[in-house]
């Protein structure tokens, strides 16, 4: 396509000719790697097998709608409309400050001949006296009107929600309005590319639209409730600390555990009986629990609160209770993190700087925060539950935990294998509550329970050792130091088992990168990607295996010792 001098400028000429040209071999799949690089392969194909590619849209600034018509037809392509665009209009007013009726927005759509199904869809704003000049160039610099619009195939709830529970979670997309079009019967739900990942995306279209024919009121309500704008997405940022507070609140208070978990035969109280029963103020017992229900932890029966699925977590009577993750991260942690500022600035941990004490120390010192520490390490063991499949553990014959806690893993490992023996070397105020925890399961007779620091040594003879979220508490000279002991100690052909959160590579959405900023603050220790674990074990003399993929972004890497690496000189076993 050559540019014209007079009907359409160069700056639009480019971008339609770019356009037409991207229009010859895009996909979904190709599309949605830009918009939402996030989305693994495997999930931008299963996006792709629901619908096609519909159109792709822009905004241009033309002399005249009629002009530009007629050039796009001399060029030997199929034009329709024009049509007024009332959306985009009212956005621009919005963006720009400008009255909608000085703001005479068309559509024109572009169909190329040699392309079976997808259009450009023009948004023309005509400028003949260059009145709109400014806002043309901020327009074409941030392309806030680009778009890409995939056509459902086939729609139900079921498959939108599916949809757009995809884009807007793994994909990391934002919800961006929507509606129906009663002219078109068509309901059309909007993303956008999060503001962070717009550099990241080599198109110029930042948006994405999902139609499907007929009206879905479930998927378009669902899909309104979670739109935020960038003022609003900022203050539920900044408020996330009274989140935090809430939650520890409805836990120590014990408000939680006199509210009734789904399906439970437990009666609902009404508000006055249960600030009665627990020594609260009424008025800040409904405020509390309204604010727990739009953080969806707690839901409305009537006139009574019930628990949700998430919300049973923090109960005290739940198996896989977080009760103490709560407490933790309402107590100690968040104090500490009052003085982050501090850890940024100097690099040391602001746990150390706020208590006096570093974190372990501290807790070995206060025998019920310990406790509760361990527990909040438990409450996390769902991402142990794996792990049992994923080892082959037929030719070992000792399994050493290195800083176990209380054995959880450990037992799990145990149980599941009676022909092991286990080591577990911890602190020595932790191994009553370990021996007792692993006598319940009834795997203390075969585990020695051994007191020791595992940064000065570690028991030697074990043919797998297992470090589960130990290293991320540790600088890298201190990790190179650990990981020495380990090789020292194992057994020929042994196993290091590491259980840690890895550092999304890529930048893909990862509970790893909050961790991150935990261990600076409060152990002055870092998350790391699976390539600096794999460095800092071959510094070792280990090999790493394998990494697979555990519960709450877990992970588990497997590495051997390197046969050319093996040392000669054996830690005592002490077993």
């Amino acid at each position: 396509m050559t540019a014209s001098t007079t009907r359409i400028s160069r700056a639009d000429d480019a971008v339609l000719a770019d356009t037409l040209t991207f229009l010859s071999d895009a996909d979904i799949a190709t599309v949605l790697a830009g918009l939402a690089p996030r989305l693994t392969a495997a999930q931008r194909v299963a996006v792709a097998a629901h619908g096609v590619l519909e159109h792709v849209a822009m905004l241009i600034f033309p002399t005249s709608v009629d002009e530009l018509i007629d050039e796009l037809s001399e060029r030997g392509l199929l034009v329709r409309g024009p049509a007024p665009s009332v959306v985009v209009r009212d956005r621009l007013s919005r963006r720009h400050g400008i009255a909608a009726d000085r703001l005479p927005v068309a559509i024109v759509q572009v169909r190329v001949p040699t392309v079976d199904s997808c259009e450009v869809e023009l948004f023309v704003l005509s400028d003949l006296a260059g009145e709109y000049a400014a806002l043309a160039d901020r327009e074409r610099a941030e392309c806030n009107e680009w778009h890409v619009a995939i056509q459902v195939g086939s729609p139900d709830h079921v498959v939108l929600d599916g949809l757009r529970s995809l884009l807007t979670g793994p994909g990391a997309l934002v919800a961006d309005g929507g509606g129906y079009n009663d002219r078109e019967d068509c309901t059309v739900l909007y993303f956008r590319v999060a503001e962070g990942d717009r550099l990241s995306n080599p198109y110029r279209y930042h948006r994405l639209e999902l139609r499907s024919a007929g009206h879905h009121g479930e998927a378009l309500a669902a899909h309104l409730a979670a739109l935020t704008g960038p003022a609003e997405q900022l203050l539920r940022l900044m408020t996330g600390a009274w989140t935090t507070q809430a939650i520890a609140v409805a836990v120590e208070s014990g408000l939680v555990d006199h509210l009734p978990a789904p399906g439970s035969a437990v009666v609902s109280r009404s508000i006055p009986e249960l600030a009665g029963r627990l020594g609260l103020d009424p008025d800040g017992v409904a405020r509390l629990l309204r604010y727990l229900c739009s953080c969806g932890l707690v839901a409305t029966v009537g006139d009574t609160y019930v628990l949700t699925e998430s919300g049973t977590l923090l109960r005290s009577d739940n198996t896989r209770s977080m009760r103490a993750l709560a407490l933790m991260y309402g107590g100690p942690f968040y104090q500490s993190f009052a003085n982050l500022g501090e850890a940024v600035r100097t690099g040391r941990d602001a746990f150390e700087s706020h208590f006096g004490q570093h974190h372990f120390d501290y807790f070995a010192a206060r025998p019920a925060l310990a406790e509760l520490f361990d527990a909040s390490m438990a409450a996390s063991t769902a991402m142990f539950e794996p792990i049992p499949e994923l080892l082959d553990l037929t030719r070992a014959e000792v399994v050493v935990d290195i800083a176990g806690g209380t054995g959880e893993l450990l037992g799990r490992i145990l149980a599941g294998a009676p022909h092991l023996r286990g080591v577990l070397y911890e602190r020595a105020h932790v191994l009553d509550r370990a021996r007792a925890h692993l006598d319940r399961i009834e795997c203390a007779d075969r585990c020695d329970f051994v007191a020791g620091d595992f940064t000065q040594s570690i028991p030697g003879g074990g043919d797998v050792y297992l470090l589960s979220r130990v290293l991320h508490d540790w600088d890298d000279e201190q990790c190179r130091t650990i990981l020495s002991h380990c090789a020292a100690g194992i057994s020929e052909g042994g196993w290091l088992m590491l259980v840690e959160r890895l550092l999304p590579e890529s930048g893909e959405a990862s509970l790893a990168t909050a961790w991150d900023l935990h261990m600076l603050c409060n152990v002055g220790g870092r998350e790391r990607t699976a390539g600096q674990y794999e460095n800092l074990l071959a510094a070792a003399g280990f090999e790493l295996v394998s990494v697979s993929a555990l519960p709450l972004d877990g992970n588990l890497l497997q590495a051997r010792r390197r046969p050319d690496a093996l040392g000669h000189e054996r830690i005592s076993t002490g077993m």
